[in-house]
């Protein structure tokens, strides 16, 4: 069958255009992405404080283990596991019977050796005008004399008993030493309690202040030394921040504490050496054996900072990518000195003037050419405030 020439020629024309169209769409997908547009701003310097932490253990002013004086059986208890005491207040009583009648036996004694005085002093006054007269030998005289001074000495011995005799019966009531809360009590009423017992009658813990122990390396504490001003470590001490107390749930204790003093000497096994500071607790907001984190402060006159979103992490460094010529990006190492929420300083690997890419850098490789963004660092700073 013989084609129409009118029909070819159409034929022929859609398949040059065919043909041109696959031409361009394959052009079309060899051809490189445009290049992203991503945020850049400048590195500036600004002043900013930045913190390390150390964890801690907590303890109060004065932790008392409260031990009885005396054996005995446990007679009362006046108080409950948890409760606030102040100093003075009775907390146990121990049977006191026994420890009485000690008492009623040694004042009786005492009267014995009163009495004695009284009869070798009636002795000697006796003898002495015999003596005067030369009716009696001095020999009984003497004698007379040494029975009133073996008298006056067991009478001083007697009164000793009845004083340590009043000692424990008073040792039977056992009252707080300090004031501040009853720990656990592992007794009961009835118990027969022993000055040698292993276990405490209980634990009395002063929480008005708490002391926050926490450990420095060798490092730490060289750098502590240098960093403040002071002729000795009590003046370097007295010239550092208050610091701040971070405790179990993250959140910051409201109280400011004050470093108060350096253990003698650094751990042989641990080469570390242990620091203590002191925050008020008036509330008992803050218990014996709470755990947390001692923040100290440390503040930067100049510091390079930027946004944590600026960095990325390979191989335990840190990264930024610095935008170069023809607006190509190069990644750097950077060292951190320090953070805040949401911010890092740097103290090597950046000067202030050089840009930097601020997010959007999941993707971007050495070399990558970028459509530059600029923002201002202080907007960054006006958004999220150091």
């Amino acid at each position: 069958m013989k084609i129409p020439g009118k029909i070819r020629f159409i034929v022929l024309i859609s398949s040059i255009i065919l043909l041109q169209n696959c031409t361009q769409a394959a052009e079309g997908s060899n051809a490189a992405p445009p290049a992203p547009e991503l945020p850049v701003y400048t590195v500036i310097t600004s002043p900013a404080t930045t913190y390390q932490e150390f964890p801690t253990a907590l303890e109060g002013k004065n932790n008392v283990e409260i031990r009885s004086q005396v054996d005995g059986y446990l007679d009362r208890i006046y108080v409950e596991e948890g409760s606030y005491v102040r100093a003075g207040q009775p907390l146990f009583k121990i049977d006191s019977r026994a420890y009485g009648e000690q008492m009623n036996m040694a004042q009786a004694n005492l009267q014995v050796a009163n009495a004695n005085i009284q009869k070798a002093k009636v002795e000697v006054d006796r003898l002495q005008p015999l003596v005067e007269a030369k009716v009696v030998s001095d020999v009984q005289m003497k004698t007379a004399k040494a029975n009133y001074a073996a008298a006056v000495a067991a009478a001083s011995q007697a009164k000793a008993s009845v004083g340590g005799a009043r000692i424990n019966v008073g040792f039977t009531t056992i009252t707080a030493p300090v004031s501040g809360y009853i720990g656990r009590i592992p007794y009961k009423k009835g118990s027969l309690i022993s000055r040698t017992d292993v276990n405490p009658l209980t634990l009395l813990s002063d929480i008005s202040e708490i002391y926050a122990y926490f450990s420095l390396s060798e490092l730490d504490f060289i750098a502590f030394q240098n960093k403040y001003p002071g002729a000795s470590l009590d003046e370097k001490l007295k010239n550092m921040p208050m610091v701040d107390l971070v405790i179990a749930d993250n959140s910051t204790y409201p109280e400011k504490g004050k470093m108060s003093i350096v253990d003698g000497q650094f751990d042989k096994t641990t080469g570390a050496i242990t620091v203590r500071a002191v925050f008020p607790n008036e509330k008992g907001a803050l218990r014996t054996g709470n755990t947390g984190r001692v923040r100290m402060p440390q503040m930067l006159s100049n510091a390079v900072v930027i946004p944590q979103e600026s960095t990325f992490e390979i191989q335990d460094k840190t990264y930024v990518y610095i935008l170069g010529k023809d607006n190509k990006v190069t990644s750097k190492p950077v060292k951190i000195s320090g953070k805040t929420e949401s911010y890092y300083f740097i103290s090597e690997g950046l000067s202030p003037g050089e840009k930097i890419v601020y997010t959007g850098i999941g993707n971007l490789k050495d070399g990558a050419s970028i459509k530059p963004k600029i923002i201002s660092s202080d907007s960054l700073l006006r958004a999220k405030p150091l």
